[in-house]
């Protein structure tokens, strides 16, 4: 498969603290790439990096074949990346169509109102909200506004999507929903590079894992090769629960 992104050197300081440190990787097209690593491990910077919010102290990141280090969110938008957030960020004034409807008129294809309306209709069938269009964001559950939050992302009609723990919170039905139709976004020929801490989920939905630990990369691999990676089992030992998950035994 053909790189799609390549994150080469990459290296992101905030005053003393190195936050990414040389870091370097590919996610492949058509594939789903997860992304793990203990608390602070450099991953929601690393998104943050990528989608333009924050400025790379050394290093590039290519998209489909254009370096696009150092380009503004919008740009980056328009090229036909997109993303979540951990922290749900809908315009909670606007309903469920609004919102997805302003994220297809600044998305790739730049749509009209009209067509962007259609796009944002069909983004929120794919992810179980189209009998929630005219409800306002405020009045949505939590799981109904991560829904919303990647149904604005699919909106912009991308490329490539990069999802920041859409899982968090949610209950077992939720979670198996969603799993479902990160599948079915995979299957429309989306690529998807994603941060999970659920490690049955993350391990079952992705075709490889890159693990970081304070902000470098500590292993790349299938994800049977990176739960058997004696650096990655350390780096988790801090945390019981999420050791178990990653041995098979959560």
């Amino acid at each position: 498969m053909t790189a799609l992104l390549q994150i080469r050197d990459l290296t992101k300081r905030f005053g003393g603290l190195l936050a990414i440190d040389r870091l370097s990787f590919e996610v492949k097209e058509g594939e789903i790439l997860g992304l793990i690593g203990p608390n602070g491990a450099g991953k929601s910077t690393l998104f943050n990096l990528i989608n333009g919010i924050f400025a790379a102290d050394a290093g590039r990141i290519v998209f489909g074949g254009i370096d696009i280090t150092g380009e503004p969110p919008y740009r980056i938008a328009r090229s036909g990346l997109a993303r979540t957030h951990q922290i749900v960020q809908p315009f909670i004034d606007m309903t469920v169509l609004e919102n997805c409807t302003v994220s297809a008129c600044f998305g790739r294809e730049n749509l009209p109102v009209a067509a962007a309306r259609a796009a944002a209709r069909s983004a929120a069938a794919l992810v179980g909200l189209e009998d929630r269009l005219g409800i306002p964001a405020a009045q949505l559950t939590i799981a109904g506004k991560k829904r919303l939050e990647l149904a604005r992302a699919l909106s912009s009609r991308p490329v490539l999507l990069l999802l920041d723990e859409v899982l968090a919170g949610l209950n077992p039905t939720e979670v198996e929903h969603m799993i479902s139709v990160m599948r079915r976004i995979r299957e429309l020929g989306i690529t998807i590079l994603i941060i999970e801490h659920l490690m049955h989920a993350i391990m079952s939905l992705s075709e490889r894992i890159v693990v970081l630990n304070s902000g470098q990369k500590l292993a790349e691999g299938t994800p049977a090769e990176v739960a058997n990676d004696p650096a990655v089992i350390e780096a988790y030992l801090g945390d019981p629960a999420l050791a178990a998950e990653l041995h098979g035994g959560g």
